[in-house]
């Protein structure tokens, strides 16, 4: 069923409704919770539609008076009205571009610190404000799950679940590698530095995921969470490190209260991987699955960063350029994301 099948939609919210009526519908309440938020997507989707559709009647009625009165206050109303709804229809149109499987999902985002010494580590932490930034202002909420800080500046990685509807598929192009130019606040030369960054995107899979994790496959390490500059922050071993051995990957967790707690939201971040992995059986390996790069270096960046010698943001994707720096790196990335979602229409 397509996103613009609006009929079908309709159909679909009314079959929702008859389930969640079901006098056994709580007996699973994990699944519950699932269909019902499900639900909630669809009902957005169909409300915004006939906001639109009935906004554009308006306008249209609006025009009729204007030009009946010959009223040149009320023509520029029109077009101011008119002006903010196409806006709206525009955000929407590229809202229902988000068709993938889990692109109604939050998003986990994790940032590693690449090439670049402690100049890459400052990078990575300024991405991580970007961000997190980027989810205040659409309203996501942030929750960090592991954070390693380094004992100079900056962090060596961090990963974060940004809680939310279509999170994971407004985010999911951001998993590259990301280049920073500028003069090095770290350099008494004064040098100018390149520094790089990774950021892997995964969706945060729904409580009924459907995937087997058999515990022989886990090793299980636990260690005590670590603060800023490496200071140990609880006396108990609370923070956790997971390996699923056949793959290698590695999730850890160590913001949680209990150990309990960070064991739980590790498997949560595992599971999601594995999915993520499962879905692409053909691609050969993890590093293909976590994006195009193989390497945090030169020559392999989704996006560069230019300070210094001019202030410039460019997506080597799309071709897109943006010259306020200080407006991206406050979390004003919109541009690059919708630019992103148009050219699969092109595509």
């Amino acid at each position: 069923m397509s996103p613009f099948d609006l009929a079908g939609l309709r159909a679909k919210i009314d079959s929702m409704n008859k389930q969640s009526e079901q006098s056994d519908f709580w007996d699973a309440p994990d699944k519950a919770q699932s269909l019902l938020k499900k639900k909630k997507t669809l009902e957005s989707t169909v409300n915004e539609y006939d906001r639109l559709s009935s906004g554009f009647e308006d306008i249209s009625e609006m025009v009729e008076i204007a030009e009946e009165l010959e009223d040149e206050d009320e023509a520029m109303a029109v077009v101011e009205s008119f002006d903010e709804l196409r806006k709206d229809a525009e955000t929407f149109r590229l809202k229902l571009l988000l068709d993938g499987k889990y692109d109604h999902n939050s998003a986990i985002l994790s940032i590693h610190a690449g090439t670049g010494g402690v100049d890459a580590m400052d990078w990575a932490q300024m991405l991580m404000r970007m961000y997190t930034r980027w989810a205040d202002k659409h309203g996501y909420a942030v929750k960090i799950v592991d954070l390693q800080d380094d004992a100079e500046a900056g962090i060596k990685s961090c990963t974060m679940i940004i809680d939310g509807e279509n999170a994971y598929g407004y985010l999911r192009r951001e998993n590259g590698v990301h280049r920073l130019v500028r003069i090095s606040p770290f350099n008494a030369a004064g040098k100018r530095q390149t520094s790089f960054s990774s950021v892997e995107v995964m969706p945060e899979m729904d409580e009924d995921f459907n995937i087997e994790i058999n515990p022989q496959d886990l090793r299980i390490d636990t260690y005590r969470s670590t603060g800023a500059g490496g200071q140990h922050v609880n006396t108990t071993d609370s923070a956790i490190r997971i390996t699923h051995l056949p793959t290698n990957i590695v999730v850890t967790c160590q913001n949680e209260r209990s150990q309990h707690q960070n064991r739980e939201v590790a498997m949560r971040i595992l599971a999601s991987k594995l999915t993520e992995l499962a879905e692409r059986e053909h691609k050969e390996n993890l590093a293909e699955l976590k994006g195009d790069f193989s390497q945090i270096t030169w020559g392999s960046q989704i996006r560069s960063y230019v300070f210094q010698p001019y202030t410039m943001v460019k997506d080597h994707r799309t071709g897109t350029e943006v010259g306020n720096v200080a407006s991206v790196m406050d979390g004003d990335i919109d541009y690059f994301i919708n630019e992103l979602l148009k050219a699969r229409i092109q595509s």
